[in-house]
């Protein structure tokens, strides 16, 4: 294969799953899991351009979509309100945005300041939170993204960061239908080659660390010096090379064995443990741990979607939010932390029982 950023034929694989069901195929609850098919997983890296991608990627399912977590509503407010603040809707009418197949949108907040959504034509601001990692081809996209701009606008691009999925061993951010995991230095180059200039950054707690961009082709355009320092600390802490990038592999081995331990321990002692975030993050972990309903006894999720269905690979089924409170399991475990401060608003039945999942140092 070929860098999906910067066309190299040098990549560096530097996360292995092995063969893992796709994170975006939910089956019915109840049919065989035993034949579930399976796919290869893995993460390579581009030295030539820092790009971490998707080495292979032959599934073809659509992932139910996802109802958009409290979080996320909340950075977007957020997130709009800097940019506001910054000044970069000042002289815009019109705005375009790219979504995301997990949900969630950005357009009601922006034509709150007075941005009115346009279709098939260029627009002042173009929107993209957490959606262009989600194209084969990220060269086309980002052109794609840019040919959507009219004269003098802005490109908003929001996603998570690669340095903190290294040095959080996030290594669970890996998973089908997810082509690019970007670093500022990555960003810069396939932003460059488009032409556009990183004008302006800020950063975000969400999954442990995000940033959105404000990228724009004004021929006088002044890249921001807080993008560069990010792309020195990159450099700096190695996150751009392979022998940086090994913790990634030391979490997934050893997060999968401690989640089984665990589970195993709250078994003998008597405890059920059910789980809550149907997530595609939880896919290829409760796989490679070779966690049943045995030990887990279902997992909730708010997306009506994937109710009555399960887990790929496991014969886990999906439930709602409600059947979770009213099966009143004695730990439910949380897979996507982010989640938390929603759940203990909405769930106060489930006070006391939450545990987080996490990769394992």
């Amino acid at each position: 294969m070929t860098c999906r950023g910067c066309g190299s034929t040098r990549l560096d694989t530097i996360l292995d799953l092995g063969n893992q069901p796709a994170s975006d195929f939910f089956p019915e609850a109840g049919s065989p899991y035993s034949d579930d098919p399976t796919h290869p997983l893995a993460m390579a890296l581009c030295p030539a351009c820092g790009l971490a991608q998707l080495a292979e990627d032959e599934t073809v399912t659509e992932e139910p979509r996802g109802v958009e977590p409290r979080a996320l509503v909340e950075q977007a407010v957020d997130a709009v309100g800097r940019v506001a603040t910054a000044g970069w809707f000042v002289g815009r009418s019109t705005v375009c945005e790219f979504g995301s197949p997990h949900g969630g949108t950005w357009v009601d907040h922006l034509e709150s300041h007075g941005l009115r959504p346009v279709v098939g034509e260029p627009a002042d601001v173009v929107v993209d939170c957490f959606g262009i990692m989600h194209s084969p081809d990220q060269r086309a996209a980002f052109a794609d993204r840019r040919r959507a701009l009219a004269p003098g606008g802005v490109l908003l691009l929001q996603f998570h960061s690669f340095a903190t999925i290294v040095e959080q061993g996030q290594w669970n951010a890996l998973r089908h239908g997810h082509f690019a995991y970007y670093s500022m230095t990555a960003l810069h180059a396939l932003l460059r080659e488009c032409g556009l200039t990183m004008s302006d950054v800020w950063s975000f707690d969400l999954y442990g660390g995000t940033h959105l961009v404000a990228a724009n082709a004004d021929k006088d355009a002044v890249e921001s010096r807080q993008v560069q320092e990010i792309m020195a600390e990159e450099r700096a802490r190695g996150v751009l090379t392979a022998e940086g990038t090994t913790a990634l592999q030391h979490a997934a081995d050893s997060h999968a064995a401690h989640l089984r331990s665990w589970l195993e321990g709250e078994q003998r002692n008597g405890h059920t443990v059910a789980a809550y975030g149907a997530a595609s993050r939880a896919v290829a972990l409760l796989a490679r741990a070779g966690i049943t309903q045995e030990l887990l006894a279902a997992v909730a999720d708010a997306s009506p979607s994937k109710h009555g269905r399960r887990m790929p690979g496991t014969d886990i089924p999906i439930i709602s939010p409600e059947a979770l409170v009213a099966s009143s399991p004695d730990i439910v475990l949380l897979t996507v932390p982010d989640l938390l401060p929603e759940l203990e608003r909405t769930l106060p039945g489930l006070d006391g029982r939450w545990v987080v999942d996490g990769p394992i140092g």
